[in-house]
C-alpha cells in the first residue's frame, strides 16, 4: 500500500500544482490552494469556493489520481461526499496532530 503522504510514482509532474482546478470522481470540488512536495509528508490544499462554502480541505498526497497540466486541473479518487466530510480545516494544518486527523479518516478511503 502506498503511504497516504507520497504522491504516486506515476504521476508525471507535481511541481506548480496551485491554481489547478480540483476533480472529484463526481465533479469538479474547487482548486488548488497550496501544494507541497515534501519526501513522506506531500499534500495539497484545495479551496471549495462556493461549493462548500469557502471551506479548504488538505488532502494527502496520495488521493491525487491524475494531473493534467494542458486542461490544468488534478483528478483525485475520492468522491464530493468524502470530501466534505472530511476534518474541519485546522489553520495549524502544518501539525503532525492534524496531519495525524487528515490520514485517519482518508487511511480507510484509500
Amino acid at each position: 500500500m502506498q503511504d497516504l503522504w507520497t504522491y504516486d510514482s506515476k504521476l508525471d509532474d507535481t511541481k506548480d500544482l496551485e491554481g489547478l482546478d480540483v476533480q472529484a470522481t463526481d465533479g469538479s470540488i474547487g482548486s488548488v490552494d497550496e501544494a507541497t512536495n515534501e519526501v513522506g509528508a506531500s499534500y495539497i490544499v484545495v479551496d471549495t469556493g462556493l461549493w462548500i462554502f469557502g471551506k479548504k480541505v488538505m488532502l494527502p498526497a496520495s488521493a491525487i489520481r491524475r494531473i493534467d497540466l494542458d486542461n490544468r486541473n488534478v483528478e483525485v479518487r475520492l468522491t464530493k461526499e468524502q470530501i466534505k466530510n472530511s476534518p474541519e480545516f485546522d489553520e495549524d494544518y502544518r501539525s503532525s496532530r492534524y496531519r495525524e486527523r487528515v490520514g485517519t479518516y482518508y487511511g480507510p478511503l484509500m
